[in-house]
C-alpha cells in the first residue's frame, strides 16, 4: 500500500489563509506522501483552470493523483441534470490526472416523498451512479461512492448499491472512520466492503456514547446520538491498524489516504498521522 493524503486534511489552514490550495501540493510532497487526493478546492480561479494547474503541480512534485471527490445527490436533484453535472466533474478528474473519481449518491430520502425507505430509493441512486461510471469508463477513470454521511453509509447499503449498479468500473472508497457516523463497527464494515475497495481513507475519531452529555462545539452526533470529533490517526478509537490488515487480506494494494478532520493544528496533525500510519503498515 502507498500512503496518500486528501487535500481536505489541510482545509483548516486554507480557510485560515495560511496555506493556499496550490500550496497543499508542495506541502504534501515535503511531508513525504506518495499520493494526493483532491476535494473541496477553494480559490478564486475557475475550477477547470485550478484542476489543470494542480495536476501539473502534482506531476512536477512526483505525486500520484489518486482521486478527485465531489458532492452529489441523485435523489433530491433532477436526475438528468445531476448526472450531467457529475459527468462534467469527471472532466476535472481528467485535468487533475486522477485515477479514480468519488461522488456521493444521496444525502437522504427524497423530500418529495417518492421513496420512504432506502430500498425504494436504491434503483434511482444506482441509475445515477451507473450513468456516471459508464461516462467515466470511456475517460479511463474508475468511479466510487464513499461511506459518507448517515444515509448512504452502512456497509450493507453500500454493498447493495454495488450490486445494483453492477458495473466493473464502479466500486467503493472505504473510509475506515466514517462507519462510526452510522454507529457501525469499522472492522466489521471494512471486512464486508474490502472486496469492492478501489481506494481507502484512514481517519480517526474521538468518541463519546449516546449516554454522555453533548460535548459541544467541534463534536457532532452520530445517527444514534453518540458523539464524534476528528483527531490524529492513532489518537482515537478507530481500529485503523486492524482495518489495514483486513484490506491487505482482501488483496487491496493501492492508496490509503489520510483524511484529517480534527481541531488540532492541521500541519502537525497530518505529519503525525503520516508517521503513525507508516508504523502501522
Amino acid at each position: 500500500m502507498k500512503i496518500g493524503v486528501s487535500s481536505y486534511s489541510f482545509h483548516q489552514a486554507v480557510e485560515a489563509g495560511t496555506l493556499s490550495t496550490y500550496g497543499i501540493v508542495d506541502t504534501a510532497a515535503r511531508m513525504g506522501f506518495a499520493s494526493i487526493d483532491f476535494a473541496v478546492l477553494l480559490g478564486d480561479d475557475p475550477l477547470e483552470e485550478m484542476c489543470a494547474r494542480l495536476g501539473r503541480q502534482a506531476r512536477d512534485a512526483g505525486l500520484d493523483v489518486a482521486n478527485y471527490a465531489v458532492a452529489a445527490d441523485f435523489l433530491n436533484n433532477d436526475l438528468d441534470a445531476e448526472v450531467a453535472r457529475v459527468q462534467g466533474e469527471v472532466e476535472n478528474a481528467v485535468r487533475l490526472g486522477a485515477r479514480t473519481f468519488r461522488h456521493d449518491g444521496a444525502w437522504g430520502l427524497p423530500k418529495d416523498g417518492s421513496a420512504r425507505t432506502f430500498q425504494q430509493a436504491l434503483p434511482r441512486i444506482a441509475e445515477g451512479c451507473r450513468r456516471v461510471t459508464e461516462y467515466a469508463a470511456a475517460r479511463g477513470i474508475r468511479t466510487m461512492v464513499e461511506n459518507h454521511g448517515t444515509f448512504l453509509q452502512d456497509s450493507l447499503r453500500l454493498e447493495q448499491l454495488v450490486a445494483a449498479v453492477d458495473h466493473a468500473n464502479f466500486g467503493l472508497l472505504v473510509d475506515m472512520g466514517n462507519f462510526l457516523c452510522a454507529d457501525e463497527a469499522p472492522e466489521a464494515a471494512v471486512g464486508r466492503l474490502a472486496p469492492y475497495a478501489f481506494h481507502a481513507h484512514a481517519k480517526d475519531f474521538l468518541y463519546k456514547p449516546c449516554t454522555a452529555r453533548d460535548p459541544g462545539r467541534t463534536w457532532f452526533a452520530t445517527r444514534a446520538g453518540a458523539y464524534l470529533r476528528g483527531t490524529v490517526i492513532g489518537h482515537g478509537v478507530v481500529p485503523v491498524e486492524a482495518a489495514l490488515r483486513i484490506l491487505q487480506r482482501a488483496g487491496f494494494d493501492d492508496v490509503v489516504a489520510i483524511e484529517f478532520e480534527g481541531v488540532e493544528p492541521c500541519l502537525e496533525a497530518v505529519q503525525l498521522g503520516y508517521e503513525n500510519l507508516q508504523a502501522m503498515l
